[in-house]
């Protein structure tokens, strides 16, 4: 399938209901509104393709941008490449769920996450600390530094809740991931969340949302998912 096949097929699936919600989650024009499962039969039939995702990632249009991040290939990617991709990454879905995803793939992903979260740049950030994330899930604990991770448990502690609302909700999520996903500092992050306490994240003309690690960490002890680990880190 060639680049104007593919957004024939994703302009067909799209739908005025998903396109309004992805529209209030803060996409933008252009987009279909094509829900994600609906993209896996396309996917099938192309597997991965670096030189198409890129075309569709340039797009600019959110459902091709999410595409390009399910047909890339993680390991074709450079530095440079990700950091285009984050460049272009205008809300926390493609940030957090296309881009930080598809770094994880990489063996490269802790040290462009590690620029990221100190970047000062609130998606840039949200991205570096999802992708932490989406490592911690997946891959064995040996692969990472506990000290390490330790004094980033810490960081959050210290400014969690001074950061912008996209990466308070990603290092947020980082402390949920740590005690669910990395034994080796579950009681350290248990104890983090505790002490973190409710996270406030403001949205547009809605009602704040609150968010609490500490009771998203023991809902998933209670379903016996202690020491969960995902085995592909894309779907």
């Amino acid at each position: 399938m060639d680049f104007e096949n593919v957004m024939q097929e994703l302009e067909a699936l799209g739908k005025e209901r998903l396109k309004k919600t992805y529209l209030g989650n803060g996409a933008h024009e252009p987009l279909f509104g094509v829900a994600t499962g609906a993209m896996k039969p396309i996917a099938k039939k192309i597997k991965k393709n670096q030189p198409l995702a890129e075309q569709l990632y340039a797009t600019g249009n959110y459902d091709a941008m999410y595409f390009a991040g399910i047909i890339a290939d993680p390991l074709a990617m450079t530095e440079e490449d990700f950091e285009r991709w984050i460049d272009a990454a205008y809300f926390y879905m493609l940030s957090d769920y296309v881009v930080a995803v598809t770094l994880a793939e990489t063996n490269i992903a802790q040290a462009v996450a590690d620029k990221w979260i100190a970047s000062g740049e609130e998606l840039r950030m949200s991205g570096g600390w999802s992708c932490y994330c989406w490592l911690l899930g997946n891959r064995p604990d040996s692969e990472f530094s506990t000290s390490k991770l330790a004094s980033m448990l810490d960081q959050v502690e210290n400014t969690i809740h001074n950061s912008p609302d996209r990466t308070k909700s990603a290092m947020n999520n980082f402390i949920y991931t740590v005690g669910i996903s990395y034994l080796p500092l579950h009681d350290k992050a248990v104890e983090t969340a505790k002490r973190v306490g409710p996270v406030e994240i403001k949205r547009d003309k809605k009602k704040s949302s609150i968010l609490l690690a500490s009771d998203s960490i023991q809902k998933e002890i209670d379903r016996g998912k202690l020491g969960f680990k995902r085995k592909y880190v894309r779907c």
